[in-house]
């Protein structure tokens, strides 16, 4: 009997079989090889999948997502911010449009009005009451999205940006006018990070409660147009001497450009800028379809005429400088005042006077075009200043920001620093040609005298002499004797110094001479004696105090003695007119610059002229018009004045011959701390009264 044979039993997979033994079964034969193969793909493709991710694409993802990151908190840091900027401003409730600025009115010692300054501008006009070309050239050249944007402009700040990034440095801003005129309105002139967000919180504002036309109106009838001027109609009249309804397209472009840079644009300061500026504000326009290329042509083929004069009168120099200093007495000005100022205005009206006649006897023929005349007391006050010919021309004030090579008028300096060394004027120097290592000054007409006093050799402004005097004293000595007598520009150290070739400005050096006329005092340079309110309210006032001694008196006697004789038989004959005087002249290289500064017992004076391209003069010298105008205006000034001497030298204690007034303790120069050296002290020096409030210095010298 054939045996059966028993039947194949299927085994059934089992879940409940532990994963090694599982492993096992499968290995057994549970899964074909297929799919063993297809687990084998999948994980082969699933990898590569994943080695894709990471690759470009992951980077792409990842940067996406951090940068998405970055700007939610970017946001809210930027949201931080300006919420804590806003916290710090007034309530919104308080907003509103300040009313008229306030008024500067400058007096002189008898209370003649000098000028009025300040934000008053003229009167307010209506954009319909003014030529329609002011506002589209403002607009053209500053804010050309202003009426469609909401009061900042971020794709005008977005190329400011790149801009100044492209570039390095800061071209361009991104304000708006709306932005422009939220500052002028209601913030300071700080560039930090709090004011500009005010700013944009106010435009803002601005933009809500006020249309386009009015947010222009109030701009343009606000914003400084330079020279003085605030609002369209007083730059209309100011520069062409008509209302702004009659301004012409050249016109507008000029006055549009000005707002850029109002004080270094000003036509009245220079003409060209201005009108390079305008030239670009009339492409402005054409770019933005405003006006046409044959409005355009038009336009830049007959600029704008300026008016011959609107404020005339030197004075205005003194009123620009006041205007100046005075938020540094007071702090902001934030109602009207009235200054009173050290300007005798008769005096500067001789001042201006003798200046302007003789440019316009000899400026011509001798290619003379500016002058300069400023005239101290013997405490610092100056009496008269003529910052140029023509104030309403040019408001370029030569006196106190012009730096020219002083020439001669420096040996002073030189000449002090080799009497208090112990020369005296009757110290014999040899006159002859001389050579320091390359340099080989020679005297005028190469003229030379042999043996000479020192006395001799200063009042005929011998360069020999001086030039010898530098290498025996030290260009370093004299150099800290100019500063220590008050000359504060940069001085070079080098043996040239001897004949002035440094660079300095009239004013400075004017008020240098001063402690030989008042005994070797330095003064305090002033323009501001007191601020007032129109009701009479003191907001500040000068002091009363000492004022440090920076030379012996005895070496103050023997300088006069020297400078005495340049007026009585030297370089400086035209200047004397009957009164003890003394000074000296400078002429330097080509005649570019000449000068005549000299004193009395009571006023110092220095006279400056020359061009203001640097051109040479047609042999104009030190001894011709400035000592010209010097004797003219001092004559004027000393009329009915009793005779008073300059201090001497005899040897006996000469007082100051002034009410010492200003406190200004150790003698700063700049950065520099003047100090004097042990061997100006001697005999003669005089004792500090018991009323003056004795400086360092005094107290180290034993005064």
């Amino acid at each position: 009997m054939t045996r059966r044979k028993k039947p194949r039993t299927r085994i059934e997979p089992r879940l409940d079989i532990p994963g090694r033994a599982r492993k096992a079964s499968g290995a057994a034969g549970n899964r074909p090889a297929t799919a063993r193969r297809s687990r084998k793909k999948t994980s082969a493709r699933s990898r590569r999948r994943a080695k894709r991710g990471s690759g470009f694409f992951g980077l792409l993802k990842s940067a996406t997502y951090w940068c998405v990151v970055l700007v939610i908190w970017g946001g809210i840091a930027a949201a931080g911010i300006v919420l804590w900027y806003g916290a710090q401003m007034p309530s919104m409730t308080t907003w509103e449009i300040p009313d008229r600025p306030p008024n500067v009115r400058i007096v002189s010692v008898d209370g003649t009005l000098v000028a009025n300054r300040g934000m008053t501008g003229g009167q307010a006009v209506g954009l319909h009451e003014m030529s329609p070309y002011i506002p589209e050239a403002v607009i053209a050249i500053e804010d050309r999205r202003f009426h469609s944007h909401f009061g900042i402009d971020p794709i005008g700040l977005a190329r400011a940006m790149f801009e100044n990034l492209t570039t390095g440095r800061i071209t361009q801003g991104g304000s708006t006018i709306t932005q422009q005129l939220a500052k002028n309105l209601f913030l300071k002139p700080d560039r930090t990070v709090e004011r500009k967000v005010q700013e944009v919180l106010l435009a803002l504002w601005l933009e809500h409660k006020h249309s386009k036309q009015q947010i222009l109106e109030m701009y343009l009838n606000r914003v400084y147009f330079g020279s003085g001027s605030y609002g369209v109609e007083a730059a209309s009249r100011r520069y062409f001497d008509k209302p702004a309804s009659d301004v012409s397209l050249s016109e507008a472009a000029l006055l549009a450009g000005l707002l850029k840079a109002p004080s270094r644009l000003s036509p009245a300061r220079d003409p060209k800028a201005a009108e390079k500026r305008a030239q670009v504000v009339l492409q402005a326009m054409r770019n933005s379809g405003m006006i046409d290329d044959g409005q355009m042509t038009t336009a830049m083929s007959a600029p704008a005429a300026r008016a011959a004069a609107y404020w005339t009168g030197a004075e205005h120099y003194v009123a620009d400088k006041v205007m100046e200093e005075l938020p540094g007495l007071i702090g902001e000005i934030t109602g009207d005042v009235v200054v009173e100022t050290t300007l005798d205005f008769g005096l500067q009206k001789v001042a201006e006077n003798t200046i302007r006649r003789l440019i316009d006897e000899n400026g011509k023929k001798l290619h003379v075009s500016q002058g300069v005349l400023v005239s101290l007391d013997n405490t610092g006050a100056v009496r008269a200043m003529v910052g140029g010919y023509d104030y309403a021309n040019s408001q370029f004030d030569r006196a106190t920001e012009a730096r020219r090579q002083p020439g001669s008028a420096f040996k002073p300096f030189v000449y002090i620093a080799a009497v208090e060394r112990g020369m005296t004027p009757e110290t014999k120097v040899h006159d002859a040609p001389v050579r320091i290592g390359k340099w080989s000054p020679s005297n005028f007409n190469d003229k030379y005298h042999g043996d000479v006093s020192l006395s001799f050799a200063l009042s005929r402004s011998l360069n020999s002499v001086a030039a010898r005097l530098v290498g025996q004293v030290g260009a370093k000595n004299v150099i800290e004797a100019a500063y220590r007598m008050g000359i504060e520009s940069d001085l070079k150290n080098n043996a040239s110094i001897a004949l002035g070739t440094s660079e300095v400005t009239p004013l400075e050096l004017t008020a240098a001479y001063v402690p030989f006329a008042n005994g070797g005092y330095r003064p305090f340079v002033h323009f501001i004696e007191k601020v007032s309110t129109p009701e009479g309210k003191v907001l500040w006032q000068r002091r009363s105090g000492g004022i440090p001694r920076v030379v012996n008196a005895r070496v103050v006697g023997m300088m006069n003695a020297m400078m005495s004789r340049t007026l009585e038989e030297g370089t400086g004959r035209k200047a004397y007119f009957g009164w003890p005087a003394a000074g000296k002249t400078g002429t330097t290289q080509s005649s570019r610059d000449v000068w005549f500064v000299g004193y009395t017992a009571n006023l110092t004076t220095g006279v400056w002229f020359g061009n203001d391209d640097n051109s040479p003069t047609k042999k104009v010298t030190g001894g011709s018009m400035p000592a010209q105008a010097w004797h003219d205006y001092m004559a004027a000034a000393h009329s009915g004045i009793p005779v008073a001497s300059l201090p001497g030298w005899s040897g006996a204690a000469v007082q100051p011959s002034f009410a010492q007034r200003d406190d200004i303790g150790t003698i700063i120069s700049g950065d520099r701390t003047a100090s004097i050296p042990p061997e100006s002290m001697g005999e003669g020096a005089a004792p500090a009264p018991r009323s003056r409030v004795t400086s360092i210095l005094d107290v180290l010298l034993g005064n």
